[in-house]
């Protein structure tokens, strides 16, 4: 069995800033932008090492803030300012200068509530109802001041920093230093849950969205003749968990490897410089759809591309961790599905090798609230010297499934149940390395794991965060496969279990209207 290896990158407009958080940093910064207020000498804040502190880069977003639209050159350069000072910032002055931006120059909620007061106090004329009024039988005085106040109400309920996000949008650079940025917030609000960051944070995420929207995105397929740093990063992504010996091998020889490449272009114009990808997807074609990892990444001998008959979605990553949330892969799929449709006619199936990240954290949660629930019913049972049943308590595992593992587990089991055994060997992989308790485990896991992905839900759809990626797309939960990740993180995540979603193209319209109106999750008669 063989593959062909497709990358598909989607890039966008993010020239002028490193590659954070790992990139490198610039070296010095333009002192371009006139300030002559700013005395650095004198600054309360305590600087960087290279002397550059969150007060004087506060004073550049302030400063590009306060220059009036229009005003074009120098609000660029305190732009230029701003966004090589925050990158030359420590952790804690991008903390500070976030909860500054997020805090100061936050909605003007006292502009809003006077404006609000003389909304209200407006008088609909003739005394007509509010009907009377909204459906226009009013003068169109009274009616133009009802407009003039509600487009004022809407204007003052956007935060000030709204204003400094769409200018640095629209600066070179500006979209890659708005990825940074809620790289950071995502990372404070990790650490500390804050009101004004939340609300920064998710106003960022919904302008992202907006600016990263399918209309702005081409597909563009790379040859080997684009330039060496590009094809290095498809590289450096393209291996990334690969064997040992086969990253020397996976993108150097052309026959056995073609790349794609999606990227943003702001202005329509496909000659502006690249920027960094954003998101990749790699794409296996084999004869069928492949049951495990080792079966892709493994390919020998190659077949011809002219025989697969299977196009196998097998990672789709995101480089930019400030892109979290944005769904760029759903376009990304659909665009990818069409092109490899018209360059490759054999394909007939497209799936995918799916991980299930969120498996066995759900499993040994419920098992340990079982083990609980059955230990608080047994002390209950001999204070009142009678049973007792609680409606929490489910049979997390058949009758049979108990027995084989209490046979197969050798260490003394008096007193235990099937459900404290498993949950003591599922705490570690070790039970992987003995045939005798994968045997006995494999039929409750893989049964569990079913109805983890069918039947588990939270807010109405799927508990899974990549099932719910491939389900609003229209794929179906098709197979689920024992050890197909024999790694150490696929045992650690899923028990080894990996899952196959088909697009069955003519049906991924409706079957993604049904998930996302009822939660409906459609899958094989196999797994149901």
């Amino acid at each position: 069995m063989s593959k062909k290896s497709l990358a598909i990158l989607m890039r966008a407009r993010m020239r002028g800033a490193p590659n954070e958080p790992h990139g490198h940093r610039p070296q010095q910064i333009s002192r371009s932008a006139p300030n002559p207020s700013r005395d650095r000498s004198h600054s309360s804040n305590l600087a960087d090492s290279n002397g550059i502190s969150a007060k004087d880069v506060k004073e550049w977003m302030q400063a590009s803030i306060s220059i009036p639209a229009g005003s074009r050159d120098p609000a660029d350069a305190y732009l230029e300012e701003f966004s090589q000072g925050y990158l030359m910032l420590s952790q804690e002055g991008r903390r500070e200068l976030l909860l500054a931006l997020s805090r100061d120059y936050d909605v003007n909620r006292a502009r809003v509530r006077e404006l609000m007061r003389q909304y209200l106090s407006l008088e609909l004329s003739h005394g007509a109802t509010d009907d009377q009024q909204s459906s226009g039988l009013d003068d169109d005085g009274a009616l133009s001041t009802f407009y003039r106040m509600e487009r004022n109400l809407r204007d003052a309920l956007k935060p000030m920093y709204a204003e400094f996000f769409e200018r640095l949008n629209a600066h070179p650079g500006g979209l890659k230093l708005l990825a940074i940025l809620r790289a950071d917030l995502l990372v404070f609000l990790g650490e500390e849950n804050l009101p004004s960051l939340r609300a920064l944070d998710s106003y960022l995420k919904e302008k992202l969205i907006t600016w990263l929207s399918p209309a702005a995105l081409e597909l563009h397929q790379i040859t080997w003749d684009d330039s060496a740093s590009l094809l290095e990063k498809i590289v450096a992504y393209e291996v990334r968990g690969c064997p040992p010996n086969k990253k020397s091998n996976r993108l150097e020889e052309k026959a056995e490897c073609w790349s794609s490449l999606l990227w943003i272009f702001p202005s329509g114009n496909p000659s502006a410089q690249l920027g960094e990808p954003l998101i990749f997807i790699e794409v296996a074609l084999l004869k069928d759809v492949a049951c495990s990892i080792q079966e892709v990444l493994w390919d020998d001998p190659p077949i011809p591309e002219c025989e697969a008959r299977c196009a196998l979605f097998y990672s789709i990553s995101s480089t930019q961790p400030g892109l979290s949330g944005i769904n760029l892969g759903k376009f990304l799929l659909k665009r990818v599905i069409d092109m490899l449709r018209k360059d490759v006619p054999s394909i007939a199936i497209f799936a995918t090798l799916s991980p299930i990240p969120g498996f066995m954290q759900w499993l040994l949660s419920k098992l340990a609230s079982q083990i609980k629930l059955a230990e608080a019913e047994t002390e209950e049972a001999k204070l009142l010297d009678m049973g007792s049943g609680s409606a929490f308590r489910e049979s997390l595992l058949l009758q049979d499934e108990e027995k084989i593992i209490l046979e197969s587990f050798t260490e003394n089991v008096t007193g235990k149940s099937g459900i404290e055994i498993m949950h003591y060997l599922l705490q570690s992989s070790e039970w992987v390395k003995s045939e005798c308790l994968s045997a006995a485990l494999k039929p409750p896991l893989m049964r569990l794991c079913a109805r983890y992905l069918h039947k588990e839900k939270k807010r109405g759809k799927a508990l899974d965060a990549v099932a719910n990626f491939h389900l609003q797309n229209g794929a179906i939960v098709e197979r689920i496969n024992w050890m197909a990740d024999q790694s150490e993180k696929g045992i650690r995540q899923s028990g080894g279990i990996m899952v196959n979603y088909v697009y069955r193209l003519e049906e991924i319209d409706k079957n993604a209207q049904s998930y996302l109106s009822t939660g409906h999750i459609h899958a094989s008669p196999r797994l149901c």
